[in-house]
């Protein structure tokens, strides 16, 4: 697989995660209680943001967890109606530019056939919209009719537990990592991705098998591959968000008791949010059925 199709599917996989004994539990759990000076006992839960109802299950732990906690994050609040509405005006193009001003006539051929088969849109109904949108929805389509969501999921469950839904980061915040990448690399890469659909469907299955394993070291160096260990993008869509979020956490922990919900890709890692949260003095334990 090239590179600018792993790239795809990395974002896909973001948008979409010792030796000791001890150590080997820390790799083997999705949720993770937070404890520490200055901040009530909270928790946070890695999600994948899309996959087949036949393999969604939202275990026990996390329903406690839920039950536990005062108030849920997700990345976005995915429960305001001005934040979706934001989100939609962020992805719209420039008043002077049009999506199909950046392929080439066969790379807008291959789009439009796989749209109009697929989804039942053509190319021109995304013309406006920058390449994220177009993405997203190509995406959705691959993983099949009957898809489910943890960050839907929790709207509803917060709905009717009358608990306060809300965001970790804004969606100017979201939309900047996505616009720092070029339009033609955004579109190159997601028709690199629809050229060999077989692969494509075939490493989206074993991210899902990986997530299902609970295994947060794993998922980070899956997503490390997909990018080809480019520093630059894993920067932007992993380590410089994670960063962001861990000085936001104590704040927001000081009060309430809080499940956070974030891309189960943003755990592991050196640099990612455990270890970071470890290294501000932490504890930060696996919670294992």
């Amino acid at each position: 697989m090239s590179k600018m199709k792993k790239h795809t599917l990395a974002v896909f996989i973001l948008l979409c995660f010792l030796t000791s004994i001890m150590q080997g539990q820390q790799k083997s759990s999705l949720l993770w209680k937070i404890e520490g000076k200055g901040i009530k006992t909270s928790y946070i839960f890695g999600t994948i943001h899309m996959m087949p109802q036949k393999d969604f299950v939202l275990p026990q732990k996390v329903k406690e967890a839920f039950e536990n906690s005062e108030e849920i994050y997700l990345e976005l609040d995915m429960d305001s109606p001005e934040v979706m509405q934001k989100m939609m005006k962020e992805m719209m193009m420039g008043e002077e530019d049009l999506l199909s001003n950046h392929v080439d006539s066969t790379e807008y051929k291959l789009l439009d056939s796989y749209l109009r088969e697929n989804v039942g849109l053509g190319f021109a109904q995304f013309n406006r919209f920058k390449p994220l949108y177009m993405s997203s929805t190509i995406m959705s389509s691959m993983v099949g009719k009957n898809i489910a969501s943890f960050e839907i999921t929790f709207v509803g469950m917060a709905k009717e537990a009358n608990k306060e839904l809300k965001g970790i980061e804004t969606v100017s915040d979201q939309m900047s990592v996505f616009d720092s990448i070029s339009y033609e690399k955004q579109l190159d890469d997601l028709v690199e991705m629809l050229e060999d659909l077989d692969e494509t469907k075939e490493l989206y299955g074993k991210m899902v098998e990986k997530y299902k394993s609970e295994n947060i070291d794993s998922l980070y160096n899956f997503t490390l591959k997909s990018f080809d260990n480019d520093k630059k993008m894993i920067d932007a869509l992993l380590h410089d968000r994670n960063k962001n979020w861990v000085t936001k956490i104590p704040k927001i922990s000081k009060e309430k008791t809080i499940l956070y919900a974030v891309g189960a890709g943003h755990l592991g890692g050196e640099k990612g949010i455990i270890q970071l949260l470890k290294e501000k003095g932490f504890t930060v334990t696996p919670i294992i059925e």
